[in-house]
């Protein structure tokens, strides 16, 4: 008996000892990300729609060069991004004040200084080294309610981070985000792969209910340069024009309200070509989706029961994918969401033709199909009840 109770005690131990020696590692890693002042590398971004595991857009691939800024609370460091292909020429870039787009062939420059941004986080480039720097420090303080895993694989090291009940993005700062489509039982999920021979990460991908993001980095170099401040204008023609950029303001109501809608041939998940003009039915529904969007993804129940109960009257719906190409993906998640509709593949051409600009957005068309009515976003109950309204008044 005593043996065992000695057995237990050293199980015990050495529970507490691993949970120890995970922290100081994580404290190491961290510190070993403090130190980097600037860097470059390559980058290859891939991500996979709810509920699946493999791949649903093209992976990309991206050359950057980072400049840690600690002055900048907001992002944490400057970047300037360049193609895989080709690193002599910048294609977008963030200086801590504004953002910008180089346009080679049109010799201009597009720059963004933030004014009357709406959000409280800027639509940047986040470096790979920062971000996964705050997950962990984050994870060593926070009193929010969290779990996390820790394996050893002998050369490489995982580190999972979940946190419970709040939709989380990592910035430089976390900013959780609140609204009618997060889940309130919300998962965000962090899982960090860091190489034991110099104690950083080198993979990462984030979970969220509606969509898993993976990045890898590769080729790494850092500290090289003695410049720690990033000058844009460094990186294209003294002669390019700058433009500003100006938000766009949605309009009350579209301009195709009214008009004939143009016609399109689109391919469904089983590469079958559908075109505008086979679809007969009096009253057609349109939906401009993109998987791993958030409210697309929350419309869909109200979506498969509407095809469920007008299933008898002269209506039809199709949804037409915009974010992806990758076919194999978008069957996937038509299956894995046991769509009741058509689930076609959207191409450059027609989404300009409907001026869409954002998803999700809804076209009522009548037998004519000429666009009755317009609809933007999704909120449950309020795109319902217009939605349901506008189809019975032309039935």
């Amino acid at each position: 008996m005593d043996k065992i109770l000695i057995f237990a005690l050293l199980i015990l131990i050495n529970g507490c000892n691993t949970d120890i020696n995970e922290k100081e590692y994580l404290h190491e890693v961290s510190d070993n990300l403090s130190k980097i002042k600037s860097a470059t590398y390559y980058s290859t971004g891939i991500a996979s729609a709810p509920g699946d595991t493999a791949k649903f857009t093209e992976p990309i691939t991206q050359y950057y060069k980072i400049y840690v800024n600690p002055a900048d609370t907001l992002v944490g460091a400057s970047s300037a991004t360049f193609a895989r292909h080709d690193t002599t020429k910048m294609t977008d870039f963030y200086d801590g004040k504004v953002r910008g787009k180089c346009y080679w062939d049109e010799q201009y420059v597009k720059v963004d200084s933030f004014q009357n941004h709406p959000y409280p986080f800027r639509l940047v480039y986040y470096p790979f080294y920062t971000k996964i720097n705050e997950i962990i420090k984050y994870s060593l303080t926070t009193e929010d309610s969290i779990k996390t895993d820790f394996t050893d694989f002998g050369d490489s090291i995982h580190f999972s981070l979940k946190i419970y009940n709040m939709h989380v993005y990592f910035h430089i700062k976390p900013i959780v985000i609140k609204n009618e489509y997060i889940p309130e039982d919300e998962i965000s999920q962090f899982d960090i792969w860091i190489r034991k021979s110099d104690d950083l990460p080198y993979r990462m991908r984030s979970k969220w209910h509606h969509t898993t993001f993976f990045e890898s980095c590769y080729n790494a170099k850092f500290n090289t340069t003695k410049a720690v401040d990033f000058i844009s204008t460094d990186y294209f023609p003294s002669y390019f024009e700058i433009v500003q950029f100006k938000r766009q303001q949605r309009k009350p109501k579209s301009d195709l309200v009214g008009k004939t809608a143009p016609d399109w041939t689109l391919k469904d998940v089983d590469y079958k070509e559908i075109k505008l003009s086979d679809l007969t039915s009096k009253i057609l529904l349109i939906q401009f989706t993109g998987v791993g969007c958030g409210p697309c993804h929350q419309s869909v129940p109200f979506l498969k029961q509407l095809v469920e109960d007008y299933k008898n009257k002269d209506f039809e719906f199709v949804s037409i994918e915009t974010w992806s190409n990758n076919i194999e993906g978008l069957k996937r998640y038509q299956e894995n969401n046991d769509f009741n509709f058509k689930f076609l593949k959207s191409e450059e051409n027609v989404a300009k033709n409907y001026e869409v600009t954002s998803v999700p957005v809804f076209y009522v068309l009548d037998e004519n199909r000429v666009i009755r009515k317009v609809i933007n976003g999704y909120s449950r109950k309020t795109t319902d009840e217009t939605i349901i309204k506008t189809i019975n008044e032309l039935l």
